[in-house]
Formats: structure tokens, C-alpha cells, sequence
């Protein structure tokens, strides 16, 4: 019998801020709310400590970028460790004049930074021009091992490829986490906004599906410039039954118990790891095959 682990998560859906000051003030907040619901781990939305702002391509806003360790990392471990959670942040990371990274970090309830990771798949789409600002990672897809179990973080557009959720799955993640910044363009009817939403909801739930793991996706809300983020940030389970999920515009925080035990018995009765065909696989490394 398999020892039954239960692992109570939280997810912070918020806005967009003008300045980092007021991005904290935010995120303390809903960190103290998270402690009070006796959460253990928290994911926070991609790019938290400011605005969306790869909506233009400017060399003024690298002056947004921070080093890790750096004045959100250091405010973040402040609380993690007073608060006893682990969190999930995501920052503009300043590696080294003209090298920046979309970084993933996570900090232990020690106060400590338990890892990082670098935003590997790079989107450059109207509305979001991140090539400009972002060098791919190159820290691979290695979860990161925290006192509530491995962490497979991933950042956004990676959560549109099946291959980065399976890696950090085969590498023993308990938990698939993406922190998320996406909306819809104020060109898009009303048909169009309900196909994005309901494929980006669809895609993540296959992840967890597909790996029997837990998925947690942090979105923001609110119109920034162009673009109107749509919240619907999501708690799934292993077998992609949704658990929580927010509305499209509100801040709020959400909190599910995951039975990280759980994904033992749907993988013995979902073998998707036992039928891998991978000795057929070789061409998945590969651009196009035609």
C-alpha cells in the first residue's frame, strides 16, 4: 500500500502592475491569504512584478530586468521563509548586459532558492514579441526538487509542447507548473477569444492526461495596451479533471488538494510510460519530415 501523499496548492491570479512596488504589495497579500488556507506551494503568473511589456519591442525596457538574486527574489524569500511556503515566481532576468532570460524561479520555505528555470520555447507573435527580449534557456527541462516534491516548471508558450511537459515528467516531476501571461487581441470576435481559451484550457489539460501528473497554471487578468489577458487560471488533476478555476477577470487565488499518491494508480491503469514507443521516436528530433 502506497503511502497517501496529499500536497494543498494555491495559484494567484492578478493583475498587471505599473511599478514592482505595487506588484508586491499584491502578491504579500494574496501570500497571506494562501497561509491561511494552509497552502504548502504557490504559483505566481509569469512576469508578476510589472506589466506585460513584449506587447512592443523597445531597448527601454530592459531596464526592467533584474538580477536573481535580485530585489523580487530577495522580497520573495523574505516571505517564503516567514510564511513557510514554497513559491513559484517569474522574473525578467538580467543574466548580463545584453543577455536576458524569461526565469522561472522557485524558492524554497527556507527563504532559500531551491532552482531555476529559463523559458526554453520563445514566442514572437503580434502582441507578443519576446524574441526581442528573451534568450531561449538552456537549463533543459529539469524539475526542481523542493521540500513538497519535484517541481516541472515550465513558462507559458511552453505549454503549448507536448515534449516539454513529457521530459519533465520522465525525469520525476510530481507537479507540472506554468506560469502563464495570455490573452486575446482586441481584433479577435467574440468566436475567435472562445476557440484560444478553450484550446490553451484543452492543451494543459492533455499534459496532465498525457503524464498522469497534476497541472497548475497561473494567468493574469486586466487590458494592458492591446491585449486583453484572460485570466481562467486552472488547478487539474492526473487525469485532467479540472479541481479549481478562476473566472476571466478578477484577482483571486485558488487552492486544491492534489494526492500527488494519486498518479501511482492512474498511471498503472493508464500505462502511457510502459507503451512509449522509443525506439520509433528518433525522428522527433527532427524540424519536418516531408
Amino acid at each position: 500500500m502506497v503511502e497517501n501523499k496529499t500536497l494543498r496548492v494555491g495559484i494567484v491570479q492578478d493583475l498587471g502592475y505599473q511599478t514592482p512596488q505595487q506588484s508586491y504589495d499584491s502578491i504579500e497579500k494574496h501570500l497571506r491569504d494562501c497561509k491561511q488556507q494552509g497552502v504548502q506551494c504557490v504559483l505566481l503568473q509569469e512576469l508578476h512584478s510589472h506589466l506585460y511589456f513584449p506587447q512592443t519591442e523597445t531597448v527601454d525596457h530592459f531596464d526592467l530586468a533584474e538580477t536573481i538574486p535580485g530585489p523580487t527574489t530577495d522580497f520573495l524569500c523574505r516571505l517564503a521563509k516567514e510564511l513557510q511556503l514554497v513559491i513559484v515566481s517569474s522574473i525578467f532576468e538580467k543574466r548580463a548586459p545584453g543577455l536576458y532570460h524569461n526565469t522561472a524561479v522557485v524558492i524554497e520555505k527556507n527563504g532559500e532558492i531551491a532552482g531555476l528555470y529559463r523559458k526554453m520555447h520563445i514566442p514572437d507573435d503580434p502582441g507578443f514579441f519576446e524574441k526581442f527580449y528573451f534568450t531561449p534557456g538552456d537549463l533543459g527541462f529539469t524539475p526542481i526538487d523542493t521540500s513538497v516534491g519535484s517541481l516541472g516548471v515550465l513558462v507559458c508558450w511552453d505549454q503549448w509542447f507536448p515534449e516539454a511537459a513529457r521530459l519533465m515528467a520522465l525525469q520525476g516531476a510530481d507537479v507540472l507548473l506554468y506560469p502563464t501571461a495570455i490573452g486575446w487581441s482586441d481584433e479577435d470576435n467574440q468566436a475567435e477569444q472562445q476557440r484560444q481559451r478553450d484550446a490553451w484550457i484543452t492543451v494543459q489539460r492533455g499534459h496532465a492526461v498525457a503524464n498522469g501528473l497534476p497541472v497548475l497554471v497561473a494567468n493574469r487578468v486586466g487590458t494592458e495596451e492591446n491585449t486583453l489577458f484572460w485570466g481562467s487560471s486552472f488547478i487539474a488533476a492526473q487525469q485532467g479533471e479540472i479541481l479549481s478555476q478562476a473566472n476571466q477577470n478578477d484577482k483571486t487565488v485558488l487552492v486544491a488538494d492534489l494526492s500527488l499518491t494519486r498518479t501511482e494508480h492512474v498511471r498503472r491503469i493508464w500505462p502511457f510510460l510502459r507503451d512509449r514507443r522509443i525506439d520509433a521516436y528518433s525522428d522527433l528530433t527532427k524540424r519536418f519530415l516531408k
